[in-house]
């Protein structure tokens, strides 16, 4: 795995003009506009700042929708995870999955998924055969990933403080939450209010002292003063456990780290393992699970989109969902794994029953896509795998504190199987003009008028990352890197210069100073 210090530059071939697909949102033919280029490789910084900009990735074609014109407007979205709290919708999610591991129940609920991105990315879709071709021509930089270094499996480490806390009381509500988890009844102490006269009402706290009282209000109060650790003279040791805890530790919500790792019975009926495999044939993991995961592959979209055989090949499976631009690379402060292109793989069982395609970049972590088993459809695995993402974010946070976002990939407004990424709070969505976030609840009003609004409501904000400086793009031409402003002196054809300048304008001045624009 390369270092930051030794990593060559992107280079990348924009694509004139833009692209018209047909629209696998509203089914408009040709309504669906994007600009494109095809990175022969990339920096994981650099397609973080692209992203920032309203440009993702399929394979190794990058694109843009024109979102003025394009008929189904993407606003790139992402979640904020470090304030992320799981919803009621995802907390049924959560237990349903917990069930079947521990019971092997099957909810007969409605199985109606959301898998994250679940096209493969609309905006070239239509035409297999133009991104096999564009893959042989642009062929022009031989990548060589040095990732022989051994990853770690996610293991995510949940707090178990409160699960051995045995002598606080638990309230009837939780008790029914829990047992409707598939908690293991011998976890779980209930206090049941006796009947009159046959003794103490153990679901009450016992009368104290108003001596006892004041001391644990002084206590309590020193705790706030200090909450990251035991007032010095209140040690945890020398103290009794507490029957009357505090009430805002009571009534605090279950983090989602502990909903995703409620501890399960010893002879729980199903084995769930979650492994991050990085995206290269070099490494030893991803190669021996090849097959299984192309077979699911072919499984599921073939099921849940009706993809007739030939249009989910082995080609195409490699080219969207193996075959990645992004180098991979350590940085001293980065997370253990690295930055660069993962399947984080589902195992249950010894089998692989989801896949979740993802980058991890400077910022975030970027969700690619996502294929599962059809027939375990009812564990709602779309929700269930971005919500591992986002725990698994928050995970990799802790290391790379900069590492603190969750990007979701497009929210489509207009389209109303793409409006749950919306629930996924809080989180933001990218001005199309200004390229800043904003919160999404300041979004809604505008898109219910108008598909298409400049998201920023500051009428004097501009672009700040815009290309004020053409001439100082780097061109990568005739195995030479120079200027634009030296490269242009040379070149007589007028659109030329047309080309270039739409290029520097949608990367922005950053990229176009960094990235190399080949052409030949």
């Amino acid at each position: 795995m390369a270092s930051w210090a030794t990593l060559s530059p992107s280079i990348v071939e924009y694509f004139e003009g833009e692209d018209f697909y047909r629209c696998g949102y509203c089914k408009n033919e040709s309504g669906s506009r994007s600009n494109g280029m095809w990175a022969h490789s990339m920096t994981v910084q650099d397609y973080q700042d692209l992203i920032d900009r309203g440009w993702r990735r399929s394979g190794k074609y990058v694109y843009k929708p024109v979102m003025n014109q394009t008929c189904c407007p993407q606003y790139t979205i992402r979640c904020r995870p470090l304030h992320f709290q799981p919803s009621k919708s995802h907390k049924k999610v959560l237990k349903k999955m917990l069930k079947f591991l521990a019971k092997g129940e099957i909810s007969k609920g409605n199985c109606e998924d959301e898998p994250m991105d679940s096209a493969v990315d609309d905006a070239v879709v239509g035409d297999f055969a133009l991104i096999n071709k564009l893959d042989i021509r642009c062929d022009l930089k031989t990548l060589s990933d040095d990732l022989k270094e051994s990853f770690e499996s996610e293991d995510m480490k949940g707090k178990d403080s409160k699960k051995e806390e045995s002598t606080e009381l638990i309230q009837s509500q939780d008790v029914e939450e829990k047992l409707g988890s598939g908690e293991p009844s011998h976890l779980v102490k209930v206090h049941t209010a006796p009947k009159p006269g046959k003794g103490a009402d153990l679901s009450k706290p016992p009368c104290r002292k108003a001596k006892e009282i004041r001391k644990e209000r002084k206590r309590l109060k020193l705790m706030q003063q200090n909450p990251a650790g035991e007032p010095e003279g209140f040690q945890a040791q020398s103290q009794p456990p507490s029957l009357f805890p505090p009430k805002a530790k009571s009534n605090q919500p279950k983090s989602l780290e502990d909903l995703i790792l409620e501890s399960l019975p010893e002879d729980a009926s199903h084995k769930l393992e979650v492994r991050l495999v990085p995206v290269s044939f070099e490494d030893p993991e991803f190669k021996s699970s090849f097959s299984q995961s192309f077979s699911l592959y072919v499984k599921y979209q073939m099921a849940i989109h009706q993809d007739p055989p030939d249009e989910c090949g082995k080609t195409e499976f490699t080219r969207f969902l193996c075959s990645s631009p992004l180098e991979a690379e350590n940085r001293h402060n980065g997370p253990d794994c690295g930055y660069g292109s993962f399947h984080q793989q589902y195992w249950l069982d010894g089998k692989i029953i989801a896949v979740g395609v993802i980058d991890i970049l400077p910022y975030c972590v970027s969700s690619v896509y996502l294929y599962y088993d059809p027939d375990y459809s009812f564990l709602s695995l779309g929700v269930y795998s971005a919500l591992r993402e986002i725990a698994f974010t928050r995970q990799l946070h802790e290391k790379a504190s900069q590492l603190s976002y969750y990007y979701m990939g497009f929210y489509i407004h207009s389209c109303p199987k793409m409006k749950y990424k919306g629930q996924y709070r809080p989180s933001d969505l990218l001005c199309p003009e200004t390229y800043v976030w904003v919160p999404i609840e300041q979004c809604l009003p505008s898109l219910e008028n108008s598909k298409y609004c400049r998201l920023n409501q500051d009428p004097e904000a501009v672009d700040e990352g815009r290309c004020k400086e053409p001439d100082r793009l780097q061109v990568f031409h005739k195995k030479a890197i120079m200027p634009y402003g030296v490269y242009k002196k040379h070149q007589k054809d007028p659109g030329e210069e047309a080309t270039v300048l739409q290029y520097a304008s949608l990367v922005g001045q950053t990229c176009s100073e960094r990235m190399l624009l080949f052409r030949n």
